[in-house]
């Protein structure tokens, strides 16, 4: 039997991101307040195609602009904690990142119903507390590391990576790693913006975008009969004009080619069931 399972996933992050790397000048919190514009545009058009997500959103999100997380739960897509802010986990120390997590959780709760059952780092980077506090929490997924493209595997508890010795990954968890990808994540193809370390180019044409998107799934649908693939989105980013079309025209591709779109939660719960 075969089955390739692909996962629309949106980080609707708007100002939190820019707000917790201290960018708030107007043009910087504009650039946020597009993913309010793009997420009705967004959820038409998975509507049209009758397409479960799943949409990763701050706590900061989720108090500041209530009507987008209304309308996320109007369409029956599954939301996961994706921090309070939008800062690094591997920066805030044990107490901090335990706060970020239980602040975050009781956002969600209180809008949604409901406790989320995964996490993403924001900018993916955990700490080494990270793995412990998410099973104190009780998450059953997360989706932040990059072990593997188109398979889930158990999460590791963090080993020292010591120079000039052989590096012994540390014990699995009951935590289910859903890996992501920076090649497949909308932000550095096609975002423009200064950075500490430079300048981050994006502006990618989105052709070249498609060729790579598509080529993943095309590989995973040759090599592996049960495959799950996660494509990272962000409002603000793929709701652009241009971009929309670039996503219609990719949805168009892994349907026409046999993929079947999930949430995260019904993914793990599919992958599980072929255990």
């Amino acid at each position: 039997m075969t089955d390739h399972i692909v996962c629309l996933t949106f980080d609707h992050d708007n100002t939190s991101l820019f707000i917790a790397n201290d960018r708030t000048s107007p043009v910087m919190l504009s650039r946020g307040d597009f993913g309010s514009v793009a997420l009705p545009r967004i959820l038409t058009l998975l509507e049209r195609e009758s397409i479960p997500a799943t949409f990763f959103v701050p706590g900061h999100t989720v108090e500041s602009y209530p009507a987008d997380i209304e309308a996320i739960l109007r369409h029956g897509h599954e939301i996961g904690h994706h921090g309070w802010t939008h800062r690094v986990p591997a920066t805030l120390g044990r107490d901090g990142e335990a706060e970020e997590l239980a602040r975050g959780l009781d956002t969600l709760q209180r809008a949604t119903g409901r406790r989320p059952t995964g996490y993403r780092s924001p900018a993916w980077d955990l700490s080494d507390h990270s793995v412990d506090l998410l099973l104190d929490h009780g998450f059953a997924y997360d989706s932040s590391l990059m072990g593997h493209d188109v398979d889930l595997y158990p999460v590791r508890r963090p080993a020292p990576a010591p120079l000039h010795a052989p590096y012994v990954p540390g014990e699995p968890t009951s935590l289910i790693e859903m890996p992501v990808s920076w090649v497949l994540d909308d932000f550095p193809q096609f975002e423009f913006m200064p950075i500490k370390a430079g300048l981050l180019r994006g502006l990618a044409a989105p052709s070249d975008v498609l060729e790579i998107w598509q080529g993943d799934f095309d590989w995973m649908r040759a090599n592996c009969p049960r495959g799950i693939l996660t494509y990272t989105f962000h409002p603000f980013v793929i709701g652009r004009g241009h971009r929309m079309l670039f996503l219609e025209r990719l949805i168009a591709g892994l349907r026409a080619n046999g993929a079947t779109f999930l949430t995260m939660e019904a993914a793990l719960a599919r992958w599980r069931a072929w255990q």
